[in-house]
Formats: C-alpha cells, sequence, structure tokens
C-alpha cells in the first residue's frame, strides 16, 4: 500500500518549492525587472543631476531643495490623476510611452541656457510620467508571476529598488565628479530609452483591463472612483495601511546627515546609516519569501509590523553608532512584512482597478513619507535626532498595533 504524500492525496507528491531561478525563468518578469532598474536608477540621476545644477547656478540651498522637493511632490499628483490610465489603456503601451516621454523630456533640459523654472517644469513632468509607470508594471506583475512566484518576484524588486536607488545616487555623484550635470541627463534619457525598448521587446502586448474611454474628467473620475474602492474594502484598505507604515520607518533616513554628526561621525558614517536599512529591507524580504510558508504570512503581517516599528525605540537609550546601524537593519529587516502586505493587496483588488488601486496606494507612501521626513527635520533642529526617531517608532508601533488587531479580527 502505498503512503500518502506530504499533500495529503494518496499517490501525490506535494510540488516543488518555487525558487529565485524559477521566477527568473519567466521572461516578461526579466524584461521588466530590468526595466525597473534602469527607469529607478534614471530618476535618482536627474534628481541629483538637476539639484546639483540648479544650486551651481543659483548658490542657493532652498531652491536646490525645492528643486529636489518638485520631483517628490509630481510621484504624488501622478499617483492620484494618472494611475488610472494603467486600467484605461494597455499596460504595456502605457509604460513605453511614459519612458519614451521621459527621455524625450530630459533630453530637453540637455539643452544649454535654459531657464531654471523650465527645469524644474521639466523634472515635474519627469517625475509624474513615474506614477503611471510604476501602477502599469505594478498591476502586470500578477499576470506574469503567479501564487508564489508572485512573493518571490515581490522580493527581488523589493531588494533591488533599494539597490537600484543607492546606484543611481551614488552613480549621479560619481558622474557629476567626472563630467557635469547635462552628462548625467544625457545619461537619464538613455536609462529611460533603454527601459522603454525591454517593455517592448520583453514584454507580450495584453488588452486593456478596463474601457479606454475619451472623457475629459475621466482621470479625476478614476481618482474618485479608486479612493471608494481601496477606502471601501477592508482587503484593500488594511494591507495598504500596512504599507503606508513605512511613513515611520523612513524617518532615519532623513534624519542620517544629523544623527551621524550627534555620533561623532561624518559622511561616511551617513552613508552606513543609509546602506544599514537598505541592506537590511533587503536580507528581510530574502529571509521571509523563503523561511516563512505560504499559509503563514498573512499571520505575520501584524507582529512584524509592529516589530519594525518598536525597534526604533531603542534608539531612545543613544547607543553608539555600531548598535544605532544594528538597530536600523533590524528595522529594514522587520519591514519584509510590506511583501505580506502587497500579496494581499493584489489578492484583494479587482484585475481592472489594479493599477489605480496600486497608483493610489503608492501616492499615498510618498505624501506620507516626504511630510514625516518634514516633521522630523523640524523637531530634529530642538531634539536630538535619536529621540525623534523613537518617537516616530512609538507612534508607528502603536499604530501597527492597531491595524495588527484590525487585521486579526478581519481574518
Amino acid at each position: 500500500m502505498r503512503r500518502a504524500a506530504a499533500t495529503g492525496v494518496p499517490g501525490r507528491h506535494a510540488p516543488a518549492p518555487v525558487t529565485y531561478r524559477d521566477v527568473f525563468a519567466v521572461g516578461e518578469f526579466r524584461a521588466l525587472w530590468l526595466a525597473q532598474l534602469l527607469s529607478v536608477a534614471g530618476d535618482q540621476l536627474a534628481r541629483v543631476a538637476l539639484t546639483v545644477l540648479v544650486y551651481d547656478r543659483t548658490r542657493s540651498a532652498l531652491l536646490a531643495a525645492v528643486t529636489y522637493a518638485a520631483s517628490i511632490i509630481a510621484v504624488f499628483a501622478g499617483g492620484v490623476l494618472l494611475s488610472g490610465l494603467a486600467d484605461r489603456l494597455p499596460r504595456r503601451t502605457v509604460m513605453i510611452t511614459c519612458d519614451l516621454a521621459r527621455a524625450g523630456l530630459v533630453l530637453v533640459m540637455v539643452i544649454p541656457g535654459i531657464p531654471l523654472a523650465a527645469l524644474v517644469v521639466l523634472l515635474f513632468a519627469v517625475t509624474l510620467f513615474t506614477a503611471p509607470f510604476t501602477a502599469a508594471r505594478a498591476a502586470l506583475y500578477p499576470d506574469i508571476l503567479t501564487g508564489d512566484r508572485y512573493v518571490l518576484g515581490t522580493a527581488v524588486t523589493m531588494t533591488t529598488f533599494q539597490l537600484a536607488q543607492v546606484a543611481g545616487f551614488a552613480g549621479g555623484g560619481a558622474l557629476l565628479g567626472f563630467t557635469s550635470a547635462r552628462v548625467c541627463l544625457a545619461a537619464d534619457a538613455a536609462t529611460f530609452a533603454a527601459s522603454a525598448l525591454l517593455v517592448g521587446t520583453g514584454v507580450r502586448a495584453r488588452p486593456a483591463a478596463a474601457g479606454a474611454g475619451r472623457r475629459w474628467l475621466a482621470p479625476l473620475a478614476d481618482a474618485v472612483t479608486g479612493f471608494r474602492l481601496v477606502f471601501s474594502r477592508p482587503g484593500l484598505r488594511t494591507p495598504m495601511l500596512f504599507g503606508w507604515l513605512a511613513t515611520f520607518a523612513v524617518v532615519p533616513e532623513g534624519l542620517a546627515a544629523p544623527l551621524a554628526r550627534r555620533l561623532h561621525g561624518g559622511d561616511l558614517l551617513t552613508g552606513l546609516i543609509l546602506a544599514a536599512t537598505a541592506l537590511g529591507i533587503s536580507a528581510g524580504a530574502v529571509a521571509f519569501s523563503r523561511l516563512v510558508p505560504t499559509a503563514r504570512r498573512r499571520a505575520w503581517l501584524g507582529p512584524l509590523a509592529v516589530a519594525c516599528c518598536l525597534v526604533l525605540v531603542l534608539l531612545a537609550a543613544r547607543p553608539p553608532a555600531a548598535a544605532t546601524l544594528a538597530v536600523l537593519f533590524a528595522c529594514g529587516a522587520l519591514g519584509c512584512y510590506q511583501i505580506a502586505a502587497n500579496a494581499a493587496f493584489v489578492a484583494a483588488a479587482p484585475p481592472a482597478q489594479r493599477g489605480q488601486a496600486f497608483g493610489l496606494a503608492q501616492a499615498g507612501m510618498y505624501l506620507g513619507q516626504g511630510g514625516a521626513v518634514i516633521l522630523a527635520g523640524a523637531a530634529a533642529a530642538r531634539f536630538a535626532p535619536q529621540l525623534v526617531i523613537a518617537a516616530s517608532g512609538a507612534v508607528g508601533a502603536v499604530t501597527a498595533l492597531v491595524l495588527a488587531i484590525s487585521n486579526r479580527q478581519a481574518g
């Protein structure tokens, strides 16, 4: 008599666990993944190059900060108003169009003598196209990767997103050291063109998920419909709010420089503070996706979210630099709950409105993180950065606990 296999079905064996090799074996995923790396790195190149260009021409730190802030505001506006395009139009077409538009706008920035106001407007427009591109890509992933492949794919994108941001900032700084801001901008345009080529050749064409429509007020109507969707359905609202908890965990990044100074360090320690969080996120994403069984991931969502914020409270004791870096690494690693939140959000989002839902979730995250960094910066002018970070962690932990209880009751 044959023994029952692990599946509990006589004569059948449990399916082999999904590996990263299985994920990268999907050609469309490889194309989207490489396109994301290029697009994210290109975004950072543009921000660094244009911020430096504005500062060099004006010697105004305020104007340089306004230039950088314009790009963040654009992502929020685009997430609210333009993400619906990822549902109304074929998503592959949206991504290619956004990349080509960004490449063209960045090339205009390279023109010598262009007014500073025009440069800032162009940067705003370039970053505005980031939202529908990201929404379309996020909405495509569940069609390309199913089941546990999607979870592992999310872990890969989370990890490489951090690396691409660091590479973009570092690459921008290195290029500026050897060349000029215009060369960096030209390189940025090339990354967008390469991304469009990857999507065009590596991703299969699919029809639009929803009716395209030609109403002038379609973006506004989409935004209103999207808000109703994500806030009226607990299955979408709860994981989205878990995702927004990143607002509290981003504060150490915003205070990296003053925190390094308080720890009697310089630029090197500032870089290590930023790297510690990014490295933790990468390690946590890999560990969570490989070690936590699929059936248990939703149960881990609340406890990990609480721990991610709560660990920052340890900085109230003002530990030395090495211990501070360990705390920040732990915070990043515990942020792996975002994988479970993302998977739950995808499972609950209607395919025809997936792009708009992702866009609104991203817009809220950018708004929260931007506001948190501004408030933290103002508070750090009066209090030690360790205390500000610890306070952010405490508020985040309480918020996460409320969400965890709600998630447990819903489950």
